[in-house]
């Protein structure tokens, strides 16, 4: 498991490009039979990528549990939310088995013992995308699909930010301890996402980009807003957002991204809005 401790923002003024990129972004997620995983110290978040072609595999497939968590089982305490992001598979969750398409998503609670991933076809494997977080309470473990998704259309053409936010671990769908995840995913010829920006001191985010089109990329925008930083991003990658820095992307082209999101709080409200004109 790759370990990423917290950095201050006063220290990230000074950052070179590659330890930026050491600190913030996560790559390579997605290896055949194998779970990657990343433990970030801001608010003890986990970011998996899972990719089961030759065989089934359990969460914590390589992983020291108790090294890491100090606990006998990946979820003991803790929740998680994971994504399909390639072929059909399955997610057998302590016995139940739910079939995943791509874009689908389950929030799977505190408590469970038994998490296996598997793909229907070796030739088109599943790629699972996982974020986990901290809990103190038993939840339900909860499969939606793309089109069970609540949906909310933002942006405009005439602003490059035109797109459908699809919230699939949020209060107004399913109770969970304190995760909260969705897929934005923007439509052609647009290419901001979060745009205005803002910053949230009471939650840390995660970003992870799809969808990127051959060739392009995506310029994740971070950083305090008086003295914003940006990331290169290529298709399949995810970044790290600490609560004190802004997260704003902008594309080549347009693609998707997925949100996850652990902290203080679940009101999605709670935020500080910043003008495009204060940012530096």
């Amino acid at each position: 498991m790759d370990i990423r401790y917290g950095a201050n923002q006063r220290d990230v003024k000074r950052y070179t490009t590659a330890e930026l990129r050491d600190e913030f972004l996560i790559e390579n997620l997605y290896r055949p039979d194998q779970v990657t995983a990343t433990y970030s110290h801001i608010d003890r978040m986990v970011v998996l990528g899972i990719m089961p072609v030759s065989k089934a595999l359990p969460i914590d497939d390589g992983i020291d549990i108790w090294a890491n968590f100090g606990t006998s089982f990946f979820l003991e305490r803790r929740e998680a939310g994971f994504f399909n992001l390639g072929g059909p598979g399955t997610c057998d969750v302590d016995g139940a088995v739910y079939k995943m398409g791509n874009k689908d998503c389950i929030y799977i609670t505190k408590g469970v013992k038994s998490v296996i991933f598997k793909s229907d076809d070796p030739g088109n494997p599943a790629k699972f995308y996982g974020v986990s977080a901290p809990a103190h309470r038993v939840c339900e473990t909860r499969y939606i699909s793309i089109a069970d998704a609540a949906k909310k259309p933002l942006g405009a053409l005439e602003t490059s930010n035109k797109r459908v936010i699809n919230q699939f671990i949020h209060p107004d769908v399913l109770d969970t301890c304190q995760l909260s995840m969705g897929l934005t995913i923007l439509e052609a010829g647009s290419v901001w996402n979060t745009m205005p920006s803002h910053t949230h001191e009471r939650r840390m985010e995660v970003y992870t980009y799809l969808d990127i089109p051959e060739g392009s990329v995506v310029f994740h925008m971070m950083g305090e807003p008086e003295e914003t930083r940006h990331i290169v991003m290529q298709n399949g990658q995810a970044v790290i957002s600490p609560s004190w820095s802004i997260h704003s992307g902008c594309g080549t082209a347009s693609y998707a991204f997925i949100w996850a999101m652990g902290g203080e709080n679940q009101a999605f409200d709670d935020m500080d809005n910043l003008k495009t004109t204060e940012l530096k």
